[in-house]
């Protein structure tokens, strides 16, 4: 077998892998990733541009976006980056609730954000709404978590973590993530994704042209 050279400017799609991981099995645990983690499994796929591929792979997972509210928690250092994507996700009509922290520099940079109580703060009839009562009556559609080394609230963050798993809500405790996923239900909400169905790898080769397929049109796949 011959090498095939491609160049990547050549290719005029792009191929992202989401992984999948079982922390609903592995009660208790926590689920934010660390650089030792493998994943249980994982779904390639093919998109247009990066945002249409994140997002066809991320569904393909069984990620549900969001139809409601979100729930935002991040570090203080993370402000400047948070910012942009969460007012993005504003514009797409959502309802930001965050812990105070987060609500507090959230609305000092004009993103409107409604305050929810640290749950170990949170007391039954209290005016500031338990983000964990939330989540467990379905009040959430996606709980962000980005929690840093500099993070004091552990337990807090744990817990929001934790509860979002157990009771099925969409969980991103990476910030990269987030701004993808922000960038991509934009193009959406526009538009510019017309078709987030996802295809067989054989359906790809079918719509292939002799020209730009990489092996022989007679050759197994």
């Amino acid at each position: 077998v011959q090498p095939y050279r491609i160049s990547l400017l050549d290719i005029d799609y792009v191929c992202v892998k989401a992984p999948m991981f079982s922390f609903t099995r592995l009660r208790g645990s926590d689920p934010v990733l660390g650089v030792e983690m493998a994943s249980t499994g994982e779904v390639a796929c093919f998109g247009k541009d990066k945002e249409e591929a994140f997002l066809k792979s991320l569904l393909s997972t069984g990620f549900k976006m969001p139809k409601k509210n979100i729930l935002i928690s991040v570090q203080e250092d993370l402000s400047d980056d948070i910012t942009h994507s969460a007012y993005q996700l504003h514009e797409l009509g959502y309802n930001l609730f965050g812990t105070k922290a987060t609500a507090d520099m959230l609305n000092n940079n004009g993103v409107p954000c409604k305050t929810v109580a640290y749950p170990t703060d949170a007391s039954e009839g209290g005016d500031t709404p338990n983000p964990l009562d939330m989540i467990r009556e379905d009040e959430i559609g996606l709980c962000i978590n980005v929690p840093t080394y500099k993070s004091q609230r552990l337990e807090d963050n744990y817990l929001m973590r934790r509860t979002a798993v157990d009771f099925g809500v969409p969980l991103m405790t990476n910030l990269q993530l987030v701004k993808v996923f922000a960038d991509a239900a934009h193009k959406l909400k526009k538009g510019e994704m017309l078709d987030l169905d996802a295809k067989t790898l054989f359906e790809h080769y079918e719509d292939e042209t002799d020209a730009d397929a990489w092996s022989d049109p007679s050759e197994f796949h």
